[in-house]
């Protein structure tokens, strides 16, 4: 099995991790490789802050200040998901939350329990390293694609050194206290926050594999000769 199959195959989002820190190093080679991304027309209209130790506590401090002020946030510079979300995308949603909240014990009837674990995104998961990705707010949905691929290159190229890591959406409901603690200009819309460190093992929240669709459900193979195998 190749690096990228087994990293493709074995990467899960991880939301416990362990107090052990990352070294820059590590960071910085991720990083250097991650670059190479494919980019439409080489743009590359990517922006990542990555944090640590003080300055990593230092926002963490400010979102408890935020949310203290106003528990719903501040509203999410884009739609995260489409207003009347469709079958099967929203069926596969509610299955999704619905295995990663069993893992920890917590029913659907119990929203304190489960508002309490979703304000978890805002502190990295307790994560060593935090990061902040953008796009310049001046691009098209074919950039947000270079956007994805680059976190894709990020969070196989973290599996493939021994890391785990956590892409969360939700960071973009605190683009304010983001944008202030960065002092990230207005062009830029925060995209999302990625945990990033040494998971934790012992914690059953780390457990979780998804399921996925069928091939058959995603993709269709057209004008193709038998296989030889399948013909035999």
């Amino acid at each position: 099995m190749t690096p990228v199959t087994q990293a493709i195959l074995e990467r899960r989002s991880a939301r416990a991790f362990l107090s052990r820190p990352v070294p820059a190093g590590l960071i910085r080679e991720i990083l250097d490789i991650a670059r190479r991304t494919a980019s439409s027309s080489n743009m590359q209209p990517w922006r990542l802050a990555v944090m640590a130790g003080p300055d990593l506590d230092a926002l963490r401090g400010a979102v408890r200040q935020s949310l203290a002020a106003n528990p719903a946030a501040e509203g999410s510079e884009y739609k995260i998901y489409a207003t009347n979300l469709k079958d099967p995308y929203n069926r596969r949603r509610i299955k999704c939350a619905e295995d990663l909240y069993g893992t920890i014990g917590i029913p659907r009837e119990n929203k304190t329990a489960r508002l309490m674990q979703f304000a978890r995104n805002f502190d990295f998961y307790g994560a060593p390293v935090g990061m902040i990705l953008s796009i310049d707010r001046s691009m098209e949905h074919g950039q947000w694609a270079d956007v994805g691929m680059f976190l894709q290159s990020i969070l196989l190229l973290a599996h493939e050194r021994g890391l785990a890591a956590c892409p969360q959406a939700a960071w973009a409901a605190m683009h304010r206290t983001v944008r202030a603690h960065l002092s990230l200009p207005e062009e830029f819309i925060v995209f999302c926050g990625v945990s990033l460190g040494y998971a934790d093992p012992s914690q059953p929240i780390n457990s979780l594999v998804t399921e996925r669709a069928a091939l058959e459900e995603i993709a269709e193979l057209r004008g193709f000769a038998p296989d030889a195998a399948m013909t035999a």
